[in-house]
């Protein structure tokens, strides 16, 4: 297995890999960390704690990537361009012990932006790793190695999580007048750890469940898909170490057989983290389904009674 297929983080999307960890050997998160970046026009989102207990560090391309997070927060990116009243909420993943901000994040709601649909980075509570990095790095490595570690990902969506996307959906349509869009067409894309959540609002966010949702490379396992279940758009590559994980496409089967809209890409290669599509790659230009298909949804057009 290649590191590309399960990359840390690029530096840290280890998402559940506890049956292929073994054949890494180490995470190549870098051990310094960083000042928080300023993310402007964030608010904060609900949350028991008060401390703020996040650790940023970059990730091994340059970006930037955080753990410990504490306190929700929700980033907006008004649309600029040809308007459209969707709106997106984006959950990076990292395995809920950390989020990839830029890749899975704000490169993500800068597209939209630039093609007139608001977005809104969630950046949503994650499990406690330990402060200091090196102690952390050392752990992770031993993680990936197959040894006994301090932490280790959960098999789906923890509570804390599940609370920050409601929360989100919740925050933006209480708030749609103020960035102009329609709050019955409010949805929800999650990369890797985020698409778990992603599938999880589905599952149990009731009245609160996103109005559309794109999971990307998502957990693929079978779902509890309920009647009112939103359309469904789902990307992964072939060679995702996730696929492996299940006989077969149940995650598709299990929106199939409920009778609901879902459209599925599967790329011939591209491993485990391509976020928006690296120049050249099979999974380029991806996101450009995604808008043709929300097109095709009727998501785009600008009439504000429509649904």
């Amino acid at each position: 297995m290649s590191a590309n297929r399960c990359h840390f983080l690029t530096g840290f999307c280890l998402v559940f890999c506890a049956t292929v960890v073994p054949a890494l050997a180490q995470s190549g998160i870098p051990m310094t960390t960083v000042a928080a970046p300023a993310q402007p026009n964030t608010i904060q989102l609900p949350a028991a704690s008060k401390v703020d207990s996040e650790i940023w560090h970059p990730n091994d391309a340059g970006g930037y990537a955080v753990r410990n997070v504490t306190r929700p927060t929700l980033t907006a990116f008004r649309r600029v361009g040809k308007p459209s009243l969707a709106a997106v909420i984006i959950a990076p993943g990292g395995a809920f012990l950390g989020l990839e901000m830029d890749k899975e994040g704000w490169q993500a709601a800068r597209w939209f932006a630039n093609h007139g649909i608001t977005a809104f980075v969630l950046k949503y509570r994650t499990l406690p790793t330990p402060p200091d990095q090196k102690v952390f790095v050392a752990e992770l490595d031993k993680m990936i190695s197959g040894q006994k570690a301090a932490f280790a990902p959960p098999e789906d969506t923890p509570a804390e999580a599940l609370e920050d996307g409601i929360a989100a959906l919740r925050y933006v349509r209480a708030n749609a007048a103020e960035y102009g869009i329609n709050p019955k067409r409010v949805g929800f894309m999650g990369f890797s750890a985020g698409g778990f959540l992603a599938r999880s609002l589905v599952e149990k966010g009731g009245a609160d469940k996103p109005d559309f949702v794109a999971p990307i490379y998502p957990n693929m396992a079978p779902m509890s898909v309920p009647s009112d279940a939103p359309p469904m758009f789902v990307a992964v590559a072939a060679d995702d170490f996730l696929l492996t994980r299940e006989k077969g496409l149940p995650l598709l089967e299990s929106y199939r057989a409920a009778g609901k809209s879902i459209e599925f890409h599967l790329f011939s290669a591209g491993g485990h983290g391509f976020g928006t599509g690296p120049a050249g790659s099979p999974e380029e230009g991806w996101m450009d389904l995604l808008y043709h298909w929300m097109r095709t949804q009727g998501l785009l057009d600008t009439n504000m009674t429509g649904k």
